[in-house]
């Protein structure tokens, strides 16, 4: 088997990238050469229980039910990739699309930067935006589902 030569610095640029954008999972090849380093996700912290202070004021809204994760999974867009998503094309920009609206095939949802390239996600199918499960500049996992199309 011939010797595989691991440039440090690379490695060392990669990990610090892993902390940086909160991931969990990152691989890199060259030709027949692949290097792929991971870390275990971070704990959740205990939840401090704090009392109220005063009671809440009576809200008066429509609050949707929560769509239940058999429909999220089959109706969701999930992320061909890890890497940070963007919901618009610059900040400050609208955002590509929000609940409600209607999308064609091949519309772009949203946009996830993976190695410092902006990779497009576009609608597999016309259908209506029901909910976006991601915020802006939120850190993905691969087949972590984006957003859910009717």
């Amino acid at each position: 088997m011939p010797k595989f030569d691991v440039d440090t610095d690379t490695l060392a640029k990669l990990a610090d990238l892993l902390t940086d954008k909160n991931l969990t999972e990152i691989e890199l090849t060259q030709g027949d050469r692949s290097v792929r380093i991971s870390r275990a996700a971070p704990a959740a912290a205990p939840m401090a229980y704090a009392a109220p202070v005063a009671a809440p004021a009576p809200v008066s809204a429509v609050v949707e039910a929560p769509i239940p994760a058999a429909v999220i999974s089959a109706n969701a867009v999930k992320s061909p990739m890890v890497g940070t998503v963007y919901l618009s094309s610059q900040p400050g920009a609208a955002a590509f699309v929000k609940p409600g609206d209607t999308v064609s095939e091949g519309q772009t949802l949203l946009i996830i930067e993976a190695m410092k390239v902006m990779n497009p996600i576009q609608s597999p199918r016309a259908g209506k935006v029901k909910e976006i499960l991601v915020g802006d500049a939120q850190p993905v996992e691969y087949d972590q589902p984006l957003v859910v199309i009717e």
